[in-house]
């Protein structure tokens, strides 16, 4: 019964998401086809200017997070790995090749290559993983590549409908619109970008894997003090209805509700999570572990850096239009909204350890090294 139970809230909580942006849509008056265009070109949501006052509002939000997270972080004990347990492998060097070329023709502009030039987002990338993954295997020996690669390369597949309904979410509030892919037809946008979307999880965890070889998360179970965070029914309802609301509203009111298109789906999959009676993401804050949840958060701030900064220059490229916050921009993205990367990060953690069923499975090189160097 109680599967049955889950499996009824999963498919509840996968219709809300698809069809409530729409619904709310269809009741503001909005034709429904601007939303499935594909390459996605027009630009039909005008947005808010910038506002100093909640820039500063904003901002001050995000030093008070920073200022947390840098209080928990010094409570960390000895590096786990404090000398390199393997050489770097020779698909590390690889992977530095194969990035350092695509950099080098993602920002520049040869006529003979031009046919090719759309194309250099996904070898970076793969570049990166490769890189990444072999920095974590110097240090503690393995990586969740070597380690679990049948489950590594599921990320993939799973990593491009991930941020197909990044988005879908887009489309409602158009934060964001793509410059340079005004020659694919329909067909290729979405072979593409399923492609390029593809690197997206892979990259963030392979970032978090990284960031555990380099702190005391293997060695210690508590991190600090334990904080009240409540798992009850009621809690994960509370979560699906604020939500439901939330993406609901997107079309309505784009200016004000586009924090949801980063919060909903991490709230979504933590309401069903906790209805269906599963352990959550978010259990370990009350266990006083909050390590991996700053960790997750933290790499796809890295990721995004280099996701803005290797976009700065590429031909085929993103733009920003972001409500109120749109100034002081480091590459093409205002300062404040990388602040969006942080529950990203979070929902990167969730989708993967879905993927992977346990958590351990996707660091056991952090979790054994640790125990052998205690």
């Amino acid at each position: 019964m109680g599967t049955v139970r889950s499996l009824m809230v999963c498919l509840l909580s996968l219709m809300l998401c698809l069809l409530l942006p729409l619904a709310g849509a269809f009741l503001a008056g909005n034709p429904l086809e601007q939303y499935f265009e594909f390459p996605p070109l027009t630009r039909y949501v005008a947005h808010a200017p910038f506002s100093l006052p909640v820039f500063l509002a904003g901002l001050a939000a995000v030093l008070i997070l920073v200022v947390f997270g840098c209080r928990l972080f010094r409570r960390g004990g000895k590096n786990p790995f404090p000398t390199p347990a393997k050489s770097f492998p020779r698909w590390g060097w690889a992977g530095i090749l194969l990035t350092a070329v695509s950099w080098f023709f993602a920002w520049t502009r040869f006529a003979w290559f031009a046919f090719l030039q759309p194309y250099t987002f996904t070898p970076l990338w793969i570049g990166y993983i490769l890189v990444v993954s072999a920095l974590t295997f110097r240090r503690s020996g393995s990586c969740l590549a070597c380690r679990q690669p049948g489950r590594f390369m599921l990320l993939f597949p799973v990593s491009g409908l991930f941020w197909w309904y990044f988005e879908y979410l887009n489309r409602f509030v158009q934060n964001w619109y793509y410059i340079g892919i005004e020659d694919f037809t329909p067909t290729g946008y979405v072979l593409h970008a399923s492609i390029c979307f593809a690197t997206v999880l892979p990259a963030v965890i392979c970032t978090i894997e990284l960031l555990t070889t380099m702190s005391s998360l293997a060695g210690r179970s508590k991190a600090g003090r334990s904080l009240p965070v409540s798992e009850s029914p009621r809690t994960g309802w509370i979560l699906l209805f604020v939500s439901a609301v939330g993406l609901a509203s997107l079309a309505m009111v784009p200016d004000y509700l586009f924090p949801f298109v980063w919060i909903a789906p991490l709230f979504i999959i933590t309401g069903v999570q906790i209805i269906s009676g599963r352990r959550s993401f978010f259990s370990s804050l009350r266990e006083g572990n909050l390590q991996l949840i700053l960790f997750a958060a933290l790499a796809a701030l890295v990721c995004g850096f280099f996701w803005e900064m290797w976009n700065w220059k590429s031909l085929a490229h993103w733009q920003y239009s972001i409500p109120y916050v749109d100034r002081f921009h480091i590459f093409a993205m205002p300062m404040l909204g990388y602040a969006g990367y942080l529950p990203f990060g979070l929902e990167c953690m969730v989708v993967a350890n879905l993927v992977f069923a346990r958590q351990d499975l996707l660091f056991e090189s952090c979790l054994t090294g640790g125990a052998e160097q205690a």
